[in-house]
């Protein structure tokens, strides 16, 4: 296990000098919310107009809004180990879509983000999804005793955590490396290769998903009448109940500000909407037009607001540098007969853009994102910058002056300079990753899709246009927006250029 040492805080640093408020210390305070399956035109304020997001408007116009931002892959896993890692998942096998049984995917061994923060003197907390894997190997957790290896292993000395998402097994939450609320007379097994004698499935008994039912898969374990991916045992007290997921993470985060109000912390705030299945607290049922997934985008929304009124409460508003973004798109259809599909109307997920989650179209990765720092970001702007979630990281070293290990954040660049408006272009070029390893290159006026050998145009169940195909494609992205018309034999100079810089990129070796 690593040694966590807390440095000591000397000096101030002239950049990141504050009016002090609640705390006796120089350096801002960090938030993370990280959304679930939150698409670019989910928000108010990013163009929705069949939901109000007044919280998340609210940030935005104490901040800077990005329309050009982009999560490293269209899937969960691979983005969130490249935004703590600074390196693109696509480098390491292992890092797709993680089962609830998998073991550590960021290893001890990493240095990661919370090292960073943690090294440079911040308390630490990482509270909701995690999906990026528990102990050491894959389906081999006594989840009945404390996990030998976990989030305090990467940085993180407070953790309330999901194992995975909320549509697999083991639906219960994991505090500091339990079972939180442990009920002992209920021992829990689990298991993704076979289901447990005398325990009923949703394939089986769909009467019992009385919650909600199954779309397509999601039919194994049935754990609070909804029926989940994986197969569990036992659990009793300790199983959650969806309605009250959101609720709960709220708490502990809030908690967790409360106890490091005199210190510097970092808080990673990864929260379970808007991802399936989608069950939200009863005072938000029926208040969206556009049933069970539009009424989490509205508890989402209040979770950035009970997050905001604590930092008022506690009088770190001004002190505190909060960032909002997703993980990957939207999809609408996940599993689930939720009648998401059905009650979509007029909105849409992506707002202009081609593509959900996913896929190698803009839908897949490009998302929300808003930096908010009272005196350092300039109030109530917006910028086209072109921006990857990856250069968190490497961001964040330059804010603390942090010195990184050889070898960490390999793929981060320094952005500081964007989320202020001092550089209004952004990166040169920003990397997507699809769901079948498709890479695409994005730049300002540019997007470029690798061709791949497993093809097909539409994923069938969730009706989703995966952007795959067996011949390169290229798209004037500053006239095409939506990328309809492949202009690749156009441009094969253009085209030879992403090409030789796709290869020395997966040729490099950080």
């Amino acid at each position: 296990m690593k040694q966590l040492i807390k440095t000591s805080i000397t000096g101030g640093l002239s950049c990141l000098a504050l009016t002090l408020q609640g705390q006796t210390h120089d350096r801002p305070n960090v938030i993370i919310i990280y959304a679930d399956d939150l698409g670019y035109g989910d928000l108010s304020c990013y163009g929705a107009t069949e939901v109000e997001t007044p919280h998340v408007d609210q940030l935005a116009r104490e901040g800077c809004r990005f329309t050009h931002a982009h999560a490293v892959a269209a899937t969960s896993t691979p983005s969130r180990y490249s935004l703590l890692t600074g390196a693109y998942a696509w480098r390491r096998k292992g890092t797709d879509i993680a089962r609830g049984d998998a073991g550590m995917i960021i290893r001890p061994e990493q240095y990661t983000m919370a090292d960073m923060f943690q090294h440079e003197g911040y308390a630490t907390g990482a509270f909701g999804k995690w999906h990026l894997g528990l102990g050491d190997k894959t389906g081999q957790q006594d989840w009945n005793a404390p996990l030998p290896s976990g989030l305090a292993d990467i940085g993180f000395e407070e953790s309330y955590i999901m194992a995975a998402t909320g549509d697999r097994v083991p639906c219960v939450f994991i505090e500091n490396g339990r079972v939180a609320n442990y009920d002992a007379s209920a021992p829990i097994e689990v298991s993704y290769t076979k289901p447990f004698e005398g325990e009923p499935t949703g394939k089986d008994h769909p009467e019992l998903c009385y919650n909600q039912r199954s779309a397509f898969g999601h039919n194994n374990a049935i754990v609070n009448g909804i029926g989940r991916i994986g197969f569990m045992k036992g659990g009793g007290k300790a199983l959650w109940k969806d309605e009250h997921i959101a609720d709960s993470i709220v708490h502990h985060a809030l908690q967790f500000m409360r106890r490091h109000q005199h210190e510097p912390f970092f808080m990673y705030l990864a929260t379970n909407d808007i991802h399936v299945p989608r069950f939200p607290a009863d005072r938000f049922r029926g208040k969206s037009k556009m049933g069970v997934r539009g009424d989490a985008i509205l508890q989402f929304d209040w979770t950035v607001g009970e997050v905001m009124k604590e930092l008022k409460r506690l009088k770190l508003d001004q002190q505190t540098l909060v960032i909002l973004s997703s993980d990957n798109g939207p999809v609408v259809n996940d599993g689930y007969a939720d009648e998401a599909e059905e009650r979509l109307g007029s909105h849409k997920p992506t707002g202009p853009l081609r593509g959900n989650k996913y896929s190698a179209f803009e839908g897949g990765t490009r998302i929300p994102f808003i930096v908010r720092w009272t005196g350092n970001i300039k109030a109530a702007t917006t910028s086209a910058a072109l921006l990857s979630q990856i250069d968190l990281f490497t961001t964040f070293a330059h804010l603390l002056q942090a010195r990184l290990p050889k070898g960490a954040a390999p793929d981060s660049r320094n952005a500081w300079d964007t989320w202020i408006g001092k550089n209004t272009k952004g990166r040169e070029w920003v990397v997507e990753q699809a769901l079948n390893h498709t890479l695409s290159l994005r730049t300002p006026t540019w997007k470029y899709i690798e061709p791949c050998n497993n093809a097909y145009p539409i994923m069938q169940f969730e009706k989703i246009e995966t952007g795959y195909s067996n011949h390169p494609q290229l798209y004037k992205t500053d006239e095409d927006e939506h990328e309809d018309h492949n202009v690749a034999t156009q441009y094969p100079a253009i085209v030879y250029d992403f090409q030789k810089l796709m290869r020395e990129l997966k040729a490099e070796t950080p």
